[in-house]
Parts: C-alpha cells; sequence; structure tokens
C-alpha cells in the first residue's frame, strides 16, 4: 500500500475521526447558537406580520420619527398654551376699606385684576351714605396713566403677591 504501514493509515484515520468529532462537536454548539438566534428574531419581530428585520427596523424608524414629531408639536402647543395662561388676568387682589368716616363700615373697596406682567385693571368702589362712585384704571406694569389711592395700590400688591 504505497509504502505506508497499517499503523500509518489507523493513525490517519484515527485522526479524521476525532476531526469530525470535533467538526460534529462544534456544529452543534453552532446549532444551538443559531436556535438561540432564531427565537430571539421571532421575538423581537414578533406580531408584525413582517418576515425580514430590515423592514422591521425600518417601520420602528418611521414610528420614532412621527413620534419625535408629535412631541415637538405638543411641546409647541404647551408652550403656546403657558405664554396665553401668564397673559391671563387671572391674579385678584382685594382691599376693603372705609371711605368716609361718618360711615359704619369698610363699604369701599378696590380690587385689582392683574397677569404675570402686572398687567389689568384696578377697580374702586367708594361708598357714601348719599352716593356710590365707581372707578376703573388700567394697568400697565402695575402702573397707571391715573393716579392710584394707596387703597388701589395696596389691592395690585395683593393681587402680584399670590402663588
Amino acid at each position: 500500500m504505497n509504502g505506508l504501514d497499517d499503523n500509518a493509515w489507523l493513525a490517519i484515520a484515527a485522526g479524521e475521526g476525532l476531526l469530525i468529532v470535533v467538526l460534529l462537536v462544534w456544529v452543534s454548539i453552532l446549532s444551538g447558537k443559531l436556535k438561540r438566534l432564531g427565537k430571539a428574531h421571532r421575538q423581537m419581530i414578533g406580531e408584525t406580520g413582517v418576515p425580514e428585520l430590515e423592514s422591521v427596523l425600518d417601520r420602528l424608524h418611521g414610528r420614532i420619527g412621527a413620534l419625535e414629531g408629535d412631541r415637538k408639536q405638543q411641546n409647541d402647543r404647551l408652550e403656546t398654551q403657558e405664554k396665553r395662561l401668564s397673559a391671563l388676568k387671572g391674579r385678584i387682589g382685594v382691599h376693603r376699606f372705609n371711605a368716609f368716616s361718618d360711615s359704619g363700615s369698610d363699604l369701599s373697596f378696590s380690587v385689582a385684576f392683574v397677569n404675570d406682567n402686572q398687567d389689568g385693571v384696578v377697580i374702586t368702589g367708594i361708598y357714601g351714605r348719599e352716593q356710590t362712585f365707581l372707578y376703573a384704571k388700567p394697568l400697565d406694569k402695575g402702573q397707571s396713566a391715573y393716579m392710584l389711592s394707596p387703597e388701589e395700590k395696596i389691592a395690585i400688591s395683593q393681587a402680584t403677591h399670590k402663588e
């Protein structure tokens, strides 16, 4: 037999057998890893109905982009509403006082309606036994083009310092 004795052929066959065993172990390990990978792939794709991972990722990317656009739109709307809310004349201060010493109680009043910028109006009602007067003065940054009485200033201060 071509100059090789039986021991040499036996050694070659044993080596090939060992190589086959090593390859079988390696194939079984790879098979297990492939099964786990296939299971993970099925879990990731889930019930999307799309068999290719690239299509799933593309759809997810599109959805994330749409969500990001929606989030930006909602942030813009929220910012607009916050600006609108701060511009509302929602802060109120009421100060009652006795305008005349001959009347018996604090029947006169000043009411200030202001926003966060102290813009708004102050309304004063002065009660007397014979007649009642009502005044309205516009406010711009807590000041008015008309002279403010101490009682009106108190009402404005009460309205601007409420939290």
